[in-house]
């Protein structure tokens, strides 16, 4: 388990999906429909396959993000997990290079989001 970068940031990528969320490095992050509220369902296999995107203090509004709709929520383990919109945010490890959307539609649950923390549930 790699540690969390001292500041996590969101912004903004054009995909053959629209606008899509991505952090500083342009890999892809995703929401998880089975995530009801703002705290992280994705533990133990599943967090195997679907890292949390975590953060030490706030994370950063990069460009097309609105710093409101950023937040965090907190981890059984006490990290802090990046939030858009209330939506907690992951990667996929499947998705070996930035602009990888491996994750897209997986078991009808996990999608790309948009910059206003939508999901964008075509495939």
């Amino acid at each position: 388990q790699s540690e969390p970068p001292a500041d996590a940031t969101v912004a903004v990528e054009d995909s053959d999906l629209g606008q899509i969320v991505v952090d500083a490095e342009g890999r892809t992050l995703y929401v998880f429909l089975v995530d009801e509220t703002s705290e992280s369902t994705c533990y133990d296999d599943c967090e195997a396959s679907w890292p949390p995107l975590t953060v030490d203090g706030d994370p950063v509004a990069g460009e097309g993000i609105d710093a409101s709709v950023l937040g965090t929520t907190e981890r059984e383990d006490g990290s802090a997990q990046v939030t858009l919109d209330g939506h907690p945010l992951y990667y996929f490890a499947s998705d070996e290079t930035p602009d990888d959307i491996n994750g897209q539609g997986v078991g009808d649950v996990w999608y790309v989001v948009s910059p206003e923390g939508e999901a964008i549930d075509e495939t």
